[in-house]
């Protein structure tokens, strides 16, 4: 397939990378020869230098035989006219990257077609569903969704105590797989005589229905939760905000900023606006922060979001959700003590990286944050290497192992004896040195 990508930013570079590693022909286009130069240098890609609303520019980096667009420049402007050019030529599908809630009229970007563009992302939009899922997931710290919602991947830090500490996981009766295991800096892929420790990240994926009880196995309870507090009236804050009161919780929204708290008096119905610093430990401990069941930081600064939470944490808020503009900092801050770090950029590249990936043999896939690691969901090729064969017959690549299949009458949990068909999706955890060996594996000649 043929992608050219407008824009050359944290998102752009994201595409560019993961895209041109699965053997795409990527094409960037920015206006910043420094920028190009050095992704250039970093990634095989072709890169044309200009204006991605010049149609000269655009065909000079050949829109014309290009298959897939997407505009993620920092201006909307710029995503939407640059969409609009490329309906004059034979682009199969196109995708923007646009801020403004009002191209959002049933805050659905994947519904809206009015301007010709196949997919519409708002960054802010898609962060606000992150931040919903993690807050009614209170236990896990990370998750993402396949099969249309029948499975479930979800991330659990063990701590001290936890009955399932030492015990091989094979002597573990339970409805989901452990696909990983994150220790220190390393990722295990676990066999069934490994055993848990303290502090280390576990993920497991699992059936939607069978969550409950998988949480009651390892000792984890994810309900809703009573007060949240959130720092920052941003339009993620705002948009948090809004989604928690439908849901009957209690919000109190920190913003220092009088003409953003009068603003935010207008747009929501119950939430408690605090005119107050995100960083005075003496008015959060007065507003009772240490009572919070999730604290949310969304500033527009790295380092209010960052020292809020830990402030917040210092004083016994159980959890804090935070968010980090640059992505690289995400594997740092677990060591600081901050729960759930979320990149608005790395959120909104996934979202395009699941809709992209559709129509090929990976159905759709979520980078895990602050890891090279991923979970992917794979088309079962036609082939009688794969037809009726049991999955203990199949020597996985290293690195990869499969956590559910999916099928017509629903999706399961494997075992070894499970038997593939051809209609069969796999759901599939692999580490990122395993990305070439699976999709080789996986290759039909």
């Amino acid at each position: 397939m043929r992608i050219m990508i407008v824009g050359a930013g944290r998102v752009g570079y994201f595409l560019s990378e993961k895209l041109s590693g699965e053997g795409q022909n990527v094409v960037l286009v920015d206006r910043d020869p420094v920028k190009l130069r050095r992704i250039e240098r970093d990634l095989n890609i072709m890169t044309v230098e200009g204006s991605g609303v010049s149609a000269r520019v655009l065909e000079e980096a050949g829109i014309e035989r290009t298959d897939l667009f997407i505009a993620v420049t920092d201006s909307d402007e710029v995503n939407l006219v640059a969409s609009i050019i490329s309906q004059q030529y034979e682009v199969e599908t196109r995708i923007a990257r646009v801020r403004n809630e009002d191209f959002y009229p049933d805050d659905s970007p994947q519904s809206s077609r009015s301007l010709g563009i196949d997919l519409l992302i708002s960054p802010d939009l898609a962060m606000t569903d992150e931040i919903i899922k993690l807050c009614t997931r209170s236990s896990a710290f990370e998750t993402a969704d396949f099969a249309g919602g029948q499975v479930m991947l979800l991330g659990y830090v063990l701590p001290e105590g936890n009955p399932s500490l030492g015990i091989p996981l094979v002597d573990i009766k339970m409805k989901c797989v452990v696909v990983a295991i994150v220790r220190g800096e390393e990722t295990i892929i676990p066999r069934g005589d490994d055993v848990l420790q303290a502090n280390d990240k576990m993920y497991v994926v699992v059936l939607k229905e069978d969550v409950p009880s998988v949480e009651k196995i390892f000792d984890f309870s994810s309900s809703l939760p009573n007060q949240v507090f959130i720092v920052g009236g941003s339009d993620i804050g705002r948009l948090t905000a809004s989604r928690l009161e439908k849901l009957g919780i209690e919000v109190r929204l920190i913003e220092k900023d009088m003409a953003t708290c009068k603003r935010l008096t207008e747009q929501l119905e119950r939430t408690v606006l605090l005119n107050i610093d995100g960083l005075e430990a003496h008015d959060l401990i007065e507003e009772e922060i240490d009572k919070a069941d999730i604290v949310v930081a969304v500033t527009g600064s790295d380092t209010t979001n960052i020292l809020s939470s830990l402030l917040a944490k210092h004083h016994g808020a159980s959890k804090c959700i935070t968010k980090i503009s640059r992505p690289d900092f995400i594997p740092m801050l677990g060591n600081l003590g901050i729960d759930m770090a979320l990149s608005p950029r790395l959120v909104a590249a996934n979202m395009i990286l699941r809709y992209v990936r559709g129509s090929g043999a990976i159905v759709s896939a979520a980078s895990l944050l602050g890891s090279d690691a991923e979970v992917v969901e794979m088309r079962v090729p036609p082939s009688d290497r794969f037809d009726g064969v049991a999955l203990r017959e199949l020597a996985f690549p290293r690195g990869a192992i499969v956590g559910a299949v999916v099928r017509r009458e629903g999706a399961i949990i494997p075992t070894g004896n499970t038997i593939l068909d051809m209609d069969d999706r796999l759901i599939i955890f692999l580490t990122s040195d395993a990305r070439g060996a699976l999709e080789t594996f996986f290759r039909v000649s």
